[in-house]
């Protein structure tokens, strides 16, 4: 069976039980986290193929339900790949605060723009080079450029950020200062 038949399986019996359409747009705790999109930290209930064992929803991970707050995901939860969903979350949706959530053993770990641009020149005979893939070396400075990059930005409302490490291994966050 495809995944996508597995999906509308899982998700008829979700929609059965579903109680929470009268959910109002804004995110009622006016918050938007920018995480990783990594399978690991995948909703439980979903059928994710994974080799951890506990994948977690960061949503779940921070205490939050459905329509608490927006939850932006990319590869290695890079707040610049997420401008544009940011902005659209402060000035048409409300959030006044933005957390950003990176992971240990992160796959944005283990490569360089380089080694990627030329597996896509090779693999897809295409010329990427005009892309920042946004990959890094150190987990906890690229929580500390995100959380820069976003309190520098002039097209981010000045209001509180806060950046994380979640630890796979663990569940747990580490605050990064």
């Amino acid at each position: 069976m495809s995944v996508a038949k597995e999906f509308e399986t899982a998700n008829a019996k979700y929609a059965a039980s579903f109680t929470k359409g009268d959910l109002q747009l804004p995110p009622q705790r006016k918050v938007a986290v920018v995480a990783c999109m990594d399978a690991r930290l995948g909703t439980p209930q979903t059928p994710t193929v994974t080799t951890n064992t506990n994948p977690i929803d960061p949503a779940r991970a921070l205490g939050l339900e459905e329509g608490d707050a927006h939850v932006i995901r990319n590869a290695g939860g890079r707040v610049s790949d997420t401008l544009r969903s940011i902005i659209i979350s402060q000035q048409l949706l409300g959030t006044r605060e933005i957390i950003i959530v990176h992971h240990t053993n992160c796959g944005m770990l283990t490569f360089t723009d380089e080694v990627l641009r030329a597996k896509v020149r090779r693999e897809l005979g295409q010329n990427v080079d005009h892309f920042a893939f946004l990959p890094f070396g150190d987990l906890e400075e690229s929580v500390r450029d995100d959380v820069r990059f976003v309190k520098d930005s002039p097209l981010v409302l000045d209001v509180p950020v806060t950046g994380y490490v979640y630890e796979v291994e663990t569940g747990k966050i580490v605050k990064i200062d």
